[in-house]
């Protein structure tokens, strides 16, 4: 689409560039992915001996696991609920309500006592609060990536459209990093009581920051004419889902080899490295930043390499290399600190190019008025089944059946993501 709207001088204020948009993304998703992140290494560190201290570490961290998919069962409810309210009130007060929902949730995480203190009431006010961290996420769509969408320059489209995944990699370095630091300068046994208990604080102070960085744009007069002008308002999800099921569905599983492949390099190798090796986690936490720093490159690149290939050629092609990946690829983590460099950073760079892609690679599709809600119904689809069991079905696989057998779930995610592209293509060929 044509970036007129850009161009065409404003009644008051300024002209809204797609700079500005970018920054807001940024830091929204950044936000949101350091309390993902912050959850998903203390499930792997603290929480299999905190809440399950009745059964062996692995069958702890699997329960842990359990709970860790209960956010994105949680999130497209909450998606639901939240366009009612950005319909009745908007979408300040929208952002508002969720964002401290989701800080309050992740903060209250904070405080809970263990299951020696008070038994199986520990792991209910676990899951209530990771439901609740799920419940938030859902309506911390602010449509901010789908407005940088369309005002991108049509020849840097793949470039805009990597802009908001650079949240990924960027809040797994800044929580990676923090949790090193406690576990390196803490003893154990004050690590596992109390100091786990402060990034959980971070985040609730994080995303104070980030709500108000988002409504300030979100809320200015500029923005919400170019919102107007898009026509990217929310509309009823059932009406939505009537018109676009297709789109929908399309939309979910194009991107699942990238979200597959996000688990598989990040929560689950520190599983496997925490319960079946002697390693120290904080050095494979150190690695872990590392190499989404090359992640951070490779997404960079891969807004360059869309734009001169097509955005479903590269993510065809990716799609295609991680396949291969999947069939040897997990095996490098029982090799040693060598292996585990090779996976992590060889894991990150196709993430990176991956990923970098993969938000909205069909959302072109939907109609103007349905693309807000389809957007975000899309999005909580694909997270759903793309990545939300990815830990969990990772670790179960690779405990009984070897490593390699890890690799099944990935290379499912990659057949998926291929198929979706080819009814993607065969559609629009029909239309």
């Amino acid at each position: 689409m044509s970036a007129a709207v850009l161009d065409a001088p404003e009644a008051e204020g300024h002209d809204v560039s797609p700079a500005e948009i970018a920054i807001g993304v940024i830091i929204g998703r950044t936000s949101e992915f350091f309390d993902f992140f912050v959850y998903a290494i203390a499930s792997v560190l603290v929480f299999p001996g905190f809440f399950f201290p009745f059964v062996d570490p692995l069958t702890g961290t699997l329960y842990s696991f359990m709970v860790f998919a209960l956010a994105f069962l949680a999130r497209p409810v909450g998606s639901i609920a939240f366009m009612a309210i950005d319909r009745a009130y908007g979408r300040a007060a929208k952002l508002t309500i969720a964002l401290f929902l989701l800080g309050g949730s992740t903060a209250a995480i904070a405080f809970l006592p263990g299951y020696r203190d008070v038994g199986p009431a520990a792991i209910a006010l676990l899951a209530l609060f990771r439901m609740g961290q799920g419940f938030a996420l859902g309506g911390t769509w602010d449509g901010l990536a789908s407005l940088l969408a369309l005002n991108a320059p049509a020849d840097r489209r793949g470039w805009y459209a990597m802009i908001p995944q650079l949240g990924a990699p960027l809040g797994l370095i800044v929580a990676s990093l923090l949790f090193a630091f406690f576990t390196s300068t803490l003893p154990a046994t004050d690590f596992l009581s109390w100091g786990w208990r402060f990034p959980f604080f971070v985040a609730f102070a994080i995303n104070v920051v980030a709500l108000f960085a988002r409504l300030r744009l979100v809320v200015t007069p500029e923005f919400q004419r170019l919102y107007e002008t898009r026509d990217l308002q929310p509309e009823k999800i059932a009406r939505t889902l009537q018109r676009e099921w297709r789109t929908i569905v399309i939309g979910a599983l194009a991107p699942l080899a990238s979200f597959a492949l996000f688990h598989m390099v990040t929560v689950f190798p520190l599983s496997w490295v925490f319960l079946f090796t002697r390693e120290a986690p904080t050095r494979f936490l150190v690695i872990e930043a590392v190499a989404a720093g090359l992640g951070v490159l490779a997404m960079i690149l891969s807004g360059r390499l869309a734009d001169r290939f097509g955005r479903r050629t590269l993510l065809g092609a990716s799609a295609a290399i991680i396949a291969v990946f999947s069939g040897f690829a997990p095996q490098l983590l029982s090799l040693g600190e060598g292996g585990e460099i090779v996976f992590m950073a060889t894991g990150f760079v196709l993430l990176g190019i991956a990923f970098g892609q993969s938000s909205g690679a069909v959302s072109a599709n939907f109609a103007s008025q349905h693309r807000y809600t389809g957007s975000a119904i899309t999005t909580d689809l694909a997270w759903l089944f793309g990545a939300g069991f990815a830990p969990l079905v990772a670790l179960w696989l690779s405990a009984h059946y070897g490593l390699l057998a890890s690799g099944g779930y990935l290379l499912s995610g990659a057949v998926a993501t291929l198929v979706a592209l080819w009814l993607n293509s065969e559609l629009a060929r029909g239309d």
